[in-house]
C-alpha cells in the first residue's frame, strides 16, 4: 500500500495533541463525595455514556479523516509498453508581426481567430494531441525568449498554456529575437530522457535582435543545436505579397485593420534546418502548416520502453465516508445528549 499524499500524515500530529487534550479533560471532571453509601444504586444513564464515549467517536471520525486525506491505495499492477516518444521544443514566434491576416482562409471575414498566431496555436495543438507519448515544451520570443512550459507529458496543461499566449504590447513588440527562441528551446530538451529531441522553430519575421543587440546569434545557437543532436525543423509562416493586413488595436481596445509589409528571413531559416540535418517549411496558408507538421510527425518517432501503471484500489472515499459520519454523529451527541460541542 501507498499514499498518494504522504504529506497528508503529518496531520495526526495535532491530532494526537487535540486527542490528549480531550481524553485528559473527560477524565478530570467529576464531583468529590465522602459518603459514597449514601449514593443511589443506579445504572448510568444514556446521557453519562454519551460524554464518556463522545470524544473518542470524534477522535476516531477525525483519524479517518487524515488518513482519507493522505489516499491511501493500492496497484493493481504495472507493465512496460513500447511507445514511440521524442523530446520537442515548440517555439513559437509571438512578435508583433504574428497578427497578420494572411492566413485567413478565402471568403471568411478577417478576426482575431484569423491571425497567423491564432492559426498556429491551433494547428499545434492538434499536432500535440496526436503524439500523446512525447516529452514537449513550449518556448516563445519576440524581443525576448520565454520558456512558457518545462519539457511535459502533460500535454493537457501544456495545451491551456498555449491557449493564453498573446503577442506582447509594449515598446519593441515588433522585434524577432531567433537565436534567443531557439537557444532557450535546446536548453529545455537537453537533459531529456529521450535520445531524439528535435526543436520545431516557427517564425514570420527576419531576425533583428542578434550578438550586436544584445541577444544570442542564430549563427551560434544552430552550431549548438548541430553539437548536441538536435535537429531544428524550421516553419517560415507568411504569404509573398509585399503588403498584407494586419488587425491592431487602439488605446479604446477597438481592432482596425492596415495593411504593411510582410517578410521573414527564409535564408537564415534554411540555413539553420541544413545545419542540424532537419528540413525547412515554407507556409502561407493553414493547410500548409498542417502538411509540414505531418511530415514532422511521420519523420520523427523513436521507440522507448516506459512503465505504465494500470488502476489503482483507492480507499479514500470508504474512510472519507465513515470519517465524516463519525465526526457528525459525535457532534449531535455532544450537542442533544450532553449538551456541549465535543
Amino acid at each position: 500500500m501507498s499514499f498518494a499524499n504522504p504529506y497528508a500524515l503529518l496531520l495526526l500530529l495535532p491530532l494526537a495533541f487535540a486527542a490528549w487534550r480531550m481524553l485528559r479533560r473527560s477524565r478530570g471532571r467529576g464531583l468529590k463525595f465522602s459518603a459514597v453509601s449514601r449514593i443511589p444504586v443506579k445504572t448510568a444513564s444514556w446521557r453519562v455514556f454519551c460524554a464518556t464515549f463522545t470524544p473518542y467517536i470524534a477522535i476516531l471520525g477525525m483519524l479517518l479523516l487524515v488518513l482519507a486525506c493522505a489516499r491511501p491505495r493500492i496497484p493493481l499492477g504495472k507493465d512496460r509498453k513500447n511507445v514511440d516518444a521524442i523530446a520537442i521544443a515548440m517555439v513559437v514566434d509571438v512578435s508583433g508581426s504574428m497578427s497578420a491576416l494572411d492566413l485567413t482562409p478565402k471568403g471568411a471575414e478577417y478576426s482575431k481567430d484569423t491571425t497567423r498566431l491564432s492559426v498556429v496555436k491551433k494547428v499545434f495543438a492538434d499536432f500535440v494531441e496526436k503524439r500523446p507519448d512525447d516529452l514537449i515544451s513550449l518556448v516563445t520570443f519576440g524581443t525576448y525568449a520565454t520558456a512558457r512550459t518545462p519539457l511535459t507529458s502533460d500535454h493537457e496543461t501544456l495545451l491551456n498554456v498555449l491557449k493564453g499566449v498573446e503577442i506582447p504590447v509594449g515598446d519593441g513588440e515588433a522585434e524577432t529575437a531567433i537565436g534567443d527562441g531557439l537557444s532557450v528551446g535546446l536548453l529545455r530538451i537537453k537533459d531529456a530522457k529521450p535520445k531524439s529531441k528535435i526543436v520545431i522553430l516557427l517564425s514570420d519575421g527576419a531576425c533583428t535582435v542578434g550578438a550586436e543587440q544584445g541577444g544570442v546569434d542564430p549563427q551560434a545557437a544552430t552550431e549548438a543545436a548541430a553539437k548536441m543532436g538536435v535537429k531544428v525543423y524550421t516553419i517560415g509562416v507568411g504569404s509573398k505579397a509585399q503588403l498584407v493586413p494586419f488587425l491592431l488595436t487602439d488605446g479604446y481596445g477597438r481592432n482596425f485593420i492596415r495593411r504593411g509589409p510582410s517578410g521573414f528571413d527564409e535564408a537564415l531559416l534554411k540555413n539553420i534546418a541544413a545545419k542540424t540535418s532537419g528540413m525547412y517549411f515554407a507556409v502561407n496558408d493553414r493547410d500548409g502548416l498542417e502538411m509540414a507538421l505531418e511530415e514532422i510527425d511521420k519523420l520523427e518517432t523513436t521507440p522507448l520502453e516506459v512503465d505504465e501503471w494500470k488502476r489503482w484500489i483507492e480507499y479514500f472515499p470508504v474512510l472519507l465516508s465513515f470519517g465524516a459520519s463519525l465526526v457528525v454523529l459525535s457532534s449531535l451527541l455532544s450537542m442533544l445528549a450532553v449538551r456541549r460541542l465535543i
